[in-house]
């Protein structure tokens, strides 16, 4: 009787364990079902998702291939550019840093780079640590970016340039997401640490972890690495890896799903991974806390009704799910898009990496984190292909305004020959414009890849048709071209619709007269 009774207590103590393993296998299950169905809906080509929970990797699993056409599959170890969440890299090497007393985040930046200039030379002043990794530097999104995207700047010739970028919100009153900053942050670990960035964070946190197959640079890439895609004119097409070494602590990692669960595990267990402290607890819930808010508009409301406030820490978004605190990122270079989580609460974490610009990474980003959470069931990826074709439709239209808004029958006002020139611009320098084979040719003197052939539209506006070395999918654009009195070339206006780079930040001007026409 006495060996029953101990049996049955026996069992009854384990069956919550029992019960807790059978459902954790199930959601597995229903995430692997879902990623299969996501992956046969976008035609990817490949996706990698690792999800770790109570600090053991519990799925790690690739779809797909690493590049299009070709039978190389994707596994939990194939190596992705992670873009953005490069980030978070960046302020815990900043945290190990104020571990060990060298830095404070409320220490201004010209302690540790005097040179560095700010629009404002009283935010110039006042600008903090915090103020470079919480995006509240007054900046507008993404302002700025076309001096490290494709670029043959230095990380330090970008940063020069900034004191040009013009605030669009007073310091500190607004958030404006900014790579800029992330590149500012990345100098000052240099210069207290006395290392490169690369070598400071390979050091002192993927040594330490073990995650031997990520890399700082495209430069250093192993075997088994997804190759990116995008699509253009309606067909997807393989693209080069884009260098990003002059963005190198904002964007430059690359890394694998195994490796960044060591990574997940690492943030969940407070700075503590295997019994080695890389930053302390108290610098995690510090880079935790929300240091901006992030407006939440109507719609927002209503895609997530149980999300409450949405904000950005230090390196990572913050937000509310389903009565659970969120902390995530995400990344995107061209053809390259992902997504990390962690749900603290749940002591669970997800990272998704895709090697295609389709919606899959966002889906199964919303699909992981709802079942994570016992969420209301819900078909992120029925949501997805309707806004996808609500998304095509907008745009198909807007086309057509652009077409009936055309001038028929204008010719230039001046010879071809005399739109030649080189047009500069004191945050990016100079672009040229030169008549090739009998019409116009604009390239990017600090990008390379960024060439473009100008083919009259009406008047003195001529549509720019990027050419294949250009790898971002940029929608129709337009160049302008002012006359002055003397009917000469004065100025050249961009007009480059797209989601990520200000060509209206520039304003070059004619500078000289280019060289003889080919």
């Amino acid at each position: 009787m006495k060996r029953t009774a101990l049996l049955t207590f026996v069992l009854l103590l384990a069956l919550p364990l029992f019960v807790y393993s059978q459902a954790l296998d199930e959601k597995i299950k229903e995430i692997d079902d879902y990623a299969n169905v996501v992956s046969n809906t976008w035609k990817g080509p490949g996706m990698a998702i690792a999800i770790v929970k109570d600090d053991k990797v519990v799925f790690a699993k690739g779809y797909g291939a690493r590049e299009l056409g070709k039978n190389e599959p994707v596994d939990e170890n194939t190596v992705f550019a992670i873009a953005s969440n490069s980030k978070a890299f960046t302020t815990a090497g900043l945290a190990i840093l104020i571990d060990e007393k060298k830095l404070a985040w409320d220490d201004k930046v010209s302690k540790y780079l005097p040179e560095f200039r700010m629009y404002d030379p009283w935010v110039t002043s006042e600008l903090t640590i915090r103020d470079l990794v919480s995006h509240r530097s007054g900046l507008d999104t993404f302002s700025g970016d076309l001096l490290w995207y494709e670029t043959n700047f230095t990380p330090d010739e970008v940063l020069s340039r900034v004191r040009y970028l013009k605030p669009v919100s007073s310091f500190r009153s607004r958030y404006g997401y900014q790579n800029l900053m992330f590149i500012a942050a990345g100098r000052v670990i240099e210069r207290i640490s006395g290392k490169s960035w690369s070598h400071f964070i390979k050091e002192r946190i993927l040594d330490p972890l073990g995650m031997s197959r990520t890399t700082t640079s495209i430069k250093d890439l192993k075997y088994n690495a997804a190759i990116p895609h995008n699509e253009s004119g309606g067909t997807l097409r393989v693209l080069q890896r884009g260098n990003v070494d002059a963005a190198d602590s904002a964007a430059a990692l690359n890394s694998s799903v195994a490796d960044l669960s060591k990574w997940m595990r690492l943030q969940l267990g407070r700075g503590k991974f295997e019994n080695k402290q890389i930053f302390s607890p108290q610098r995690s819930w510090e880079m935790w806390q929300p240091n901006i808010m992030i407006p939440i508009s109507e719609n927002g409301s209503r895609s997530l009704p149980s999300r409450h406030f949405n904000s950005y820490g230090l390196g990572w978004f913050i937000y509310d799910y389903q009565g659970r605190k969120i902390i995530n990122h995400g990344g995107g270079l061209d053809g390259m898009l992902s997504n990390t989580v962690l749900i603290p609460e749940e002591n669970a974490g997800f990272v998704v990496l895709t090697n295609s610009e389709y919606p899959g990474y966002a889906v199964m980003m919303n699909k992981i984190r709802d079942v994570l959470v016992n969420a209301p069931k819900r078909d992120w990826n029925a949501e997805a292909i309707e806004q996808v074709k609500r998304a095509k439709a907008a745009a198909e239209a807007d086309l057509k305004k652009v077409d009936a808004a055309r001038v028929p029958n204008t010719k230039p006002s001046l010879p071809l020959a005399d739109y030649a020139a080189t047009y500069s611009d004191e945050l990016y320098g100079a672009i040229t414009v030169a008549q090739e084979n009998g019409r116009l040719v604009m390239r990017f003197s600090h990008s390379p890849n960024f060439v473009s052939d100008l083919e009259h539209w009406h008047h003195d506006t001529f549509q720019i048709k990027w050419r294949p070395s250009v790898s971002y999918n940029f929608p129709r654009g337009f160049v302008t071209f002012t006359i002055d009195r003397n009917g000469r070339t004065e100025e050249l206006k961009i007009d480059q619709p797209n989601n990520d780079f200000w060509f209206y930040e520039l304003h070059p001007k004619r500078v000289e007269q280019a060289a003889a026409s080919r």
